[in-house]
Formats: structure tokens, sequence, C-alpha cells
């Protein structure tokens, strides 16, 4: 076990704000114990490490992590989503991206970039300036902020970019995730002009995306969807955002446009 386990788990147990006691008692360990394995003093089984992981809630990859510092193999897999054994999983992820049409869909994978997009998301793509941004892996963060993206023909950009901010600022702070954190700092950097847009007044139900573009103005608001008990660490961090119509405009402009020659 190296000194990195003590400190890794200690570090989850201030996210988590769990007192060594409660992880002690939720764990069925004493916190003598517990402190012992902290401090090094102890060696805690692969069985303690991975109860310990399951009650801070660890994501898969953070626990594979955890076990790692405590002397152990990875306990999840980490393949890439074109694995034959994912087959089926990839298959559902297409078969609910192509459902959703007429309406947008997209596949995203922890980082927010883009995994997979159905049909109906071809006329936001097009109107991004930079075809870097679009250059594969499409971060749909970055492609949304962006000047040379869609930032200027979002209408309620302001609304917008703070519902995105913080919704990695609440993965930041779950996940403690590096690169996560090297993106927000990446997209608060980017230039953001004077004038965009006001906070729209939707009585508080959801954060819509409206957008100016030149095949006619959508409002849309969005639903995730993650798949239930994955015990691989990709399937575990992806996640479909389907977007849906909020007004019968955007219904209407939707349908026309998927069945336009």
């Amino acid at each position: 076990m190296t000194p990195a386990f003590g400190e890794h788990l200690k570090h989850w147990r201030a996210r988590r704000r769990i007192s060594q006691l409660d992880l002690a008692l939720d764990a069925g360990i004493s916190q003598k114990h517990l402190s012992f394995v902290e401090t090094g003093r102890s060696v805690p089984s692969r069985d303690m490490v991975i109860r310990l992981a399951e009650v801070l809630d660890m994501p898969l990859r953070e626990r594979n992590r955890l076990l790692h510092n405590a002397g152990y193999a990875p306990m999840y897999l980490a393949r890439p989503l074109d694995d034959p054994s994912l087959k089926s999983a990839r298959a559902a992820i297409d078969q609910l991206l192509t459902a959703h049409e007429p309406y947008p869909a997209i596949a995203i994978d922890w980082h927010w970039n883009l995994v997979a997009g159905n049909r109906s998301v071809a006329p936001l793509l097009a109107v991004v300036a930079d075809p870097a941004l679009l250059a594969p892996p499409i971060n749909v963060l970055k492609l949304s902020l962006h000047p040379q993206g869609l930032a200027p023909f979002i209408e309620n950009l302001s609304q917008w970019r703070a519902h995105l901010l913080i919704r990695l600022r609440q993965q930041i702070h779950t996940t403690a995730d590096p690169a996560m954190a090297c993106l927000l700092t990446e997209l608060e950097a980017l230039p953001v002009p004077e004038n965009i847009g006001a906070h729209g007044d939707f009585g508080d139900v959801f954060v819509p995306l409206i957008l100016t573009l030149p095949v006619g103005r959508l409002s849309l608001f969005s639903t995730t969807t993650v798949f239930g008990a994955p015990f691989d660490v990709t399937l575990s961090e992806l996640a479909i955002e389907a977007f849906f119509p909020a007004d019968t405009a955007t219904q209407t402009l939707l349908q026309g446009l998927a069945i336009a020659p």
C-alpha cells in the first residue's frame, strides 16, 4: 500500500463531507482501524477498499485508483465503446439517438466530448465557423461557448453559459478530475460578448437553449440519460443528452427539417 492511499481516502472523505467515524460505521469497521488504514499503519483488504469506495460513492475510475494505491489490481475495465463486449450497449445508444429524431440528441463522455449524435444535430453544427471545433474529439461545451462556435447564435447565451459552467463545476466538485478543471479554466477564458442575452423567464422549470439559426429559431430543453448500474468505466462515464422542443414553433420547425429533401 502506498502513502497515496490514505491521502486519497481522506481527500474523498473531505469531498463527501463524511467524518472518519461516520465512514467507519457505514463501512462496518472501527474508527481506530480506519485511522490506522488512513495513516498506513494497517493494510486494508481488497474487500475493505471496495466497501470504502462504495460508501464514498466514488466514480468507477476513482475506485480503480484507490485499489491501485492500496496495492491491488483495478476492478473495473475501461474498454473503448467499439469493443465487441460493449456491442449491445453501443446498439442501445444508437437506438436511443435515432428514436429521438426529429429532435437533436448526442452521446457524450465524461469530459463532454461528442461520442455520437443523431441526424438532427447537423443544422446546429452547420453554423460553426471554426473547423477546428469540429475536429475529433469535439468538446460540446467548447463548441457551445466559443465565439467561433454556437455562441453567436445563442439568444440567451448568458443564461446558457451560466448553466453549463455550473454543471461543470458540480462535476469537478464530485470527481476532482484535473482535466475537467483545465476545461473550466479554458471556458472561463473565452471572450464573452457585451450583449449576450438576458435570462428568460421559464418559471424555473428548466434552462432553455434558444438558437437563432439560418433554418429558423429553436427553443430547446434537455434531459440526460445514463446507464444503470454500469461496471465498465466507459459506460459509467457516458451520458445521452436529448433535446426537446420548448414550444410549438420549434416542434414544427424540427419536424419540417426532418422531412425536407
